[in-house]
Protein backbone atom coordinates (compact mmCIF):
# COMPACT_ATOMS: atom_id res chain seq x y z
CA UNK A 1 0.00 0.00 0.00
CA UNK A 2 1.13 3.72 -1.05
CA UNK A 3 0.58 7.12 0.04
CA UNK A 4 0.45 10.78 -1.85
CA UNK A 5 3.61 11.36 0.22
CA UNK A 6 5.13 8.03 -0.81
CA UNK A 7 4.71 9.19 -4.57
CA UNK A 8 6.09 12.16 -4.29
CA UNK A 9 8.91 11.18 -2.09
CA UNK A 10 9.88 8.21 -4.97
CA UNK A 11 9.09 11.01 -7.88
CA UNK A 12 11.16 13.49 -6.29
CA UNK A 13 14.44 11.87 -4.97
CA UNK A 14 15.00 11.21 -9.13
CA UNK A 15 17.97 13.31 -10.66
CA UNK A 16 16.53 16.80 -11.85
CA UNK A 17 13.07 16.02 -10.70
CA UNK A 18 10.88 19.14 -9.80
CA UNK A 19 6.92 19.08 -8.71
CA UNK A 20 4.94 21.65 -10.27
CA UNK A 21 1.43 21.95 -9.96
CA UNK A 22 -0.74 22.44 -13.28
CA UNK A 23 -4.35 21.75 -14.56
CA UNK A 24 -4.63 21.60 -10.50
CA UNK A 25 -2.73 18.72 -9.84
CA UNK A 26 0.63 17.83 -9.22
CA UNK A 27 3.19 17.34 -11.92
CA UNK A 28 6.23 15.58 -11.84
CA UNK A 29 8.97 16.66 -14.32
CA UNK A 30 12.51 16.63 -15.37
CA UNK A 31 13.47 19.26 -17.48
CA UNK A 32 10.37 20.55 -17.74
CA UNK A 33 8.82 17.24 -19.34
CA UNK A 34 6.54 15.57 -17.68
CA UNK A 35 6.78 12.24 -16.57
CA UNK A 36 3.87 11.67 -13.45
CA UNK A 37 0.77 13.27 -12.53
CA UNK A 38 -1.05 12.59 -8.80
CA UNK A 39 -4.52 13.80 -8.44
CA UNK A 40 -5.91 16.80 -7.10
CA UNK A 41 -6.81 14.38 -3.91
CA UNK A 42 -3.89 11.94 -3.98
CA UNK A 43 -5.57 8.94 -4.76
CA UNK A 44 -4.81 8.02 -8.34
CA UNK A 45 -2.09 8.82 -10.68
CA UNK A 46 -1.17 8.52 -14.22
CA UNK A 47 2.53 7.75 -14.78
CA UNK A 48 3.88 7.43 -18.35
CA UNK A 49 4.71 4.64 -19.87
CA UNK A 50 5.66 2.65 -23.34
CA UNK A 51 2.26 1.26 -24.94
CA UNK A 52 3.70 -1.95 -24.35
CA UNK A 53 3.84 -1.60 -20.60
CA UNK A 54 0.70 -0.40 -20.36
CA UNK A 55 -1.04 -3.52 -21.75
CA UNK A 56 1.12 -6.06 -19.51
CA UNK A 57 -0.06 -3.82 -16.69
CA UNK A 58 -3.59 -3.77 -17.38
CA UNK A 59 -4.05 -6.95 -17.67
CA UNK A 60 -1.54 -7.89 -14.32
CA UNK A 61 -4.07 -6.29 -12.22
CA UNK A 62 -7.20 -4.25 -13.15
CA UNK A 63 -7.91 -3.46 -9.53
CA UNK A 64 -4.65 -1.24 -9.58
CA UNK A 65 -4.29 -0.25 -13.07
CA UNK A 66 -6.16 1.71 -15.65
CA UNK A 67 -6.70 3.57 -18.67
CA UNK A 68 -5.98 7.18 -18.30
CA UNK A 69 -8.25 9.83 -19.97
CA UNK A 70 -6.07 12.49 -21.82
CA UNK A 71 -2.67 10.80 -22.17
CA UNK A 72 -3.89 7.02 -22.13
CA UNK A 73 -3.84 6.89 -25.82
CA UNK A 74 0.41 7.96 -25.49
CA UNK A 75 0.73 4.66 -23.49
CA UNK A 76 0.83 6.00 -20.09
CA UNK A 77 -0.85 4.33 -17.00
CA UNK A 78 -3.14 5.24 -14.37
CA UNK A 79 -2.38 4.02 -10.90
CA UNK A 80 -4.85 3.22 -7.60
CA UNK A 81 -2.02 5.31 -5.64
CA UNK A 82 -4.08 3.57 -2.62
CA UNK A 83 -2.89 0.03 -3.58
CA UNK A 84 0.23 -0.72 -5.30
CA UNK A 85 3.16 -1.72 -3.36
CA UNK A 86 5.55 0.44 -3.05
CA UNK A 87 8.53 -1.03 -4.61
CA UNK A 88 6.08 -1.23 -7.62
CA UNK A 89 5.44 2.52 -7.50
CA UNK A 90 8.89 3.43 -6.99
CA UNK A 91 9.99 0.97 -10.17
CA UNK A 92 6.54 2.69 -12.29
CA UNK A 93 7.65 5.98 -11.66
CA UNK A 94 11.69 5.38 -12.07
CA UNK A 95 11.11 4.06 -15.65
CA UNK A 96 8.99 6.86 -16.39
CA UNK A 97 11.48 8.87 -15.50
CA UNK A 98 13.80 7.26 -17.59
CA UNK A 99 11.44 7.34 -20.80
CA UNK A 100 11.04 10.98 -20.40
CA UNK A 101 15.00 12.52 -19.20
CA UNK A 102 17.46 12.67 -21.50
CA UNK A 103 19.89 9.95 -22.39
CA UNK A 104 22.90 11.36 -20.55
CA UNK A 105 21.11 12.16 -17.83
CA UNK A 106 19.56 8.65 -17.70
CA UNK A 107 23.30 7.06 -17.93
CA UNK A 108 24.79 9.43 -15.53
CA UNK A 109 21.80 8.26 -13.13
CA UNK A 110 22.79 4.78 -14.03
CA UNK A 111 26.57 4.83 -13.64
CA UNK A 112 25.95 6.22 -9.79
CA UNK A 113 23.92 3.06 -9.02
Amino acid sequence: MSSAEEFRGFALVLPEAEERETWGRATFRVRDKIFAMLSEDGASASVKATKDEQTALLAEDPEIFSFPAYVGRHGWIGVDVARIDGEHLRELLTDAWRLTAPKRLVRSHEVGR
